[in-house]
């Protein structure tokens, strides 16, 4: 009965391990925002050059991303109170992200050196069949309508509307398009299938 517990621990460990390594990766995907300054046409929206641009997204990732980072400040857009609320919430999810992911990282690790030592990897099939599985259907239900998939991952994330900014209040919006957003999900299910 312990090592059946010991056994379900393991793998949910593995999984938010994978789920929160996945969700890591993508949001500290720079390359895409970059691909996207070009891809999106997002300098059109702005006055700022690419390299600017860049600049003010890395300001922005810092404070995200850093939790001795304490105030949001970025050199070329202005930040509303409502903005500064949203990206403090962001900020909560970025850090209780990385903090699953540590606080799994070595179960998970000993959990799969256990399997291999006992060479039992094969009880993963069925598990990981399943994990395999649901990343898709989420992907096509997000695929069929991405408007109303981003305000329900909102609607499930944030128990305000903050996140809805005005572009006249929060000009950082014009660059973070939607459209940028859905790459970043296509991103992470694919990097979340492959691991």
């Amino acid at each position: 009965m312990k090592n059946k517990w010991l056994e379900r621990i393991g793998l949910f460990c593995l999984i938010v391990t994978l789920l929160t390594l996945a969700i890591t990766m993508t949001i500290n995907a720079r390359w895409l925002y970059q691909f996207d300054i070009g891809h999106l046409e997002l300098l059109d929206y702005t006055t700022l050059s690419t390299k600017e641009l860049l600049h003010n997204f890395d300001q922005l990732m810092r404070y995200l991303n850093l939790p001795w980072v304490e105030t949001l400040k970025m050199d070329d857009f202005p930040v509303s109170v409502s903005g500064a609320l949203h990206f403090y919430e962001v900020k909560k999810l970025f850090l209780l992200n990385y903090g699953l992911l540590l606080a799994t990282m070595v179960p998970s690790i000993f959990y799969v050196r256990h399997l291999v030592k006992q060479q039992r990897l094969w009880t993963m099939v069925q598990p990981f069949r399943i994990a395999v599985a649901v990343p898709i259907v989420v992907a096509f239900l997000m695929a069929v309508n991405f408007d109303r998939f981003f305000v329900l991952f909102h609607g499930v994330f944030f128990n305000n509307d903050a996140w809805i900014f005005n572009p006249a209040t929060d000009p950082i919006i014009n660059v973070l398009p939607e459209t940028f957003f859905l790459h970043c999900f296509i991103l992470f299910f694919v990097l979340l299938e492959i691991l």
